[in-house]
């Protein structure tokens, strides 16, 4: 059964250094074509693949607040009108701080979306004007202060960090002044520099200054140090929440289990296909238009591939993988499947096998992607 759905708004009035996700200068585009063709893939999709009402949904860009109170007020409708939700949907919405005036808050809330997640990145001026972000601390405070006095209680932020020229000392400041906020859940992300971005460019011509995978682990140590003292429970390799306030649209993906994807560019997992939406607007209105789906690419997934993925996305959470809903999902347990590969790891002290589930030791959380790369390839 599906029961989460993202959905991509991939306009920015500003693009940072670091992002490489599908997305579009605001200024002179078909914002209002775009959301009529948003429309008629929710209608399409839908009336192919159903649902019995969703439990999550995931509003990311680019910058879906980028869309004026007008815009943003009729995407909230139409998504309402067209995608059916279960009675305690997690209903997501990103956003800059900066961005987020009164008025739009309102319009989010009273759509019943009821989380935030803000792109602060982090609470220093200088390294925020150096990533390219328009927002300064000041402008976090403002929103998050407005959104609690709209009535939003369940608020997330991102941070990066290892980003260029970023000390620990500076990492730790950005983390004292986000525990400031007092809010239910924060993501941390190391920087990952991306082809077809400004830092790549830069990197390539030797203009980036990198930290180095030192002092990326000791900030990584430093997050999950802090997060555990002040009261959030690490429950997947990034992410920290207040008990009961985990992201379930996340913990989708993590799961393996099936998802929409809604928007230019956007990718789904939908019945055992992975799906890719075509990235330029022109092309993915187009195709709207002409009464398809606008699918660029598409794969089903063989059992083996399944099982792969049920590992290294399971094994980024903190509870691992679950041994008895593996074998209920596939009737193989991964100590069999899995046997020389587990085995090999446990003797490293990056993953344990406890409790009936499998899943990364401290040392394992700094090395993610070495143990992740452990299982592929080995059951095809």
């Amino acid at each position: 059964m599906i029961n989460a759905a993202y959905l991509h708004i991939p306009f920015c009035e500003h693009i940072c250094h670091y992002c490489d996700f599908n997305k579009f200068f605001l200024k002179g585009q078909p914002v209002d074509e775009y959301l009529q063709a948003l429309e008629q893939e929710m209608i399409l999709t839908l009336q192919k693949y159903p649902t019995n009402g969703l439990e999550t949904i995931f509003v990311g860009g680019g910058t879906p607040t980028s869309l004026n109170e007008k815009q943003l007020d009729r995407f909230c409708e139409s998504i309402t009108r067209n995608l059916p939700m279960g009675n305690k949907v997690e209903f997501t919405f990103e956003a800059n701080p900066g961005d987020l005036t009164k008025g739009k808050l309102q319009i989010l809330k009273d759509a019943g979306v009821n989380r935030l997640s803000l792109g602060v990145q982090t609470f220093n001026d200088e390294l925020l004007k150096s990533i390219g972000r328009v927002h300064r601390a000041k402008d976090v405070y403002q929103t998050v202060d407005n959104a609690k006095s709209i009535g939003f209680e369940n608020i997330s932020i991102d941070l990066i960090f290892s980003l260029p020229t970023q000390t620990i000392t500076d990492f730790k400041e950005s983390l004292t002044q986000a525990f400031t906020l007092d809010i239910q859940h924060y993501s941390a992300y190391s920087l990952i520099i991306e082809p077809k971005t400004v830092f790549y460019n830069l990197m390539q011509k030797g203009k980036l200054p990198t930290l180095g995978e030192d002092t990326e682990a000791a900030m990584y140590e430093l997050v999950m140090e802090e997060m555990e003292q002040h009261g959030y429970k690490q429950y997947e390799i990034s992410n920290f929440s207040k008990p009961g306030y985990e992201s379930k649209h996340n913990l989708t993906y993590w799961n393996n289990d099936y998802y929409y994807g809604f928007g230019a560019g956007a990718h789904s997992y939908v019945n055992g296909w992975r799906r890719s939406n075509a990235g330029p607007l022109k092309k993915y209105m187009e195709q709207l238009a002409d009464g398809n789906l606008p699918i660029f690419e598409e794969h089903q997934t063989s059992k083996a591939e399944q099982i792969e993925e049920e590992m290294f996305l399971g094994l980024r959470k903190t509870d691992g993988v679950s041994i008895p809903h593996f074998i209920a999902k596939f009737n193989m347990g991964p100590l069999q499947i899995f046997e020389k590969e587990i085995s090999d790891l446990i003797a490293k002290k990056w993953i344990e096998v406890k409790d009936d589930n499998i899943f990364l030791t401290k040392t394992g959380r700094l090395l993610g992607n070495e143990v992740f790369q452990s299982f592929l390839g080995v059951t095809s």
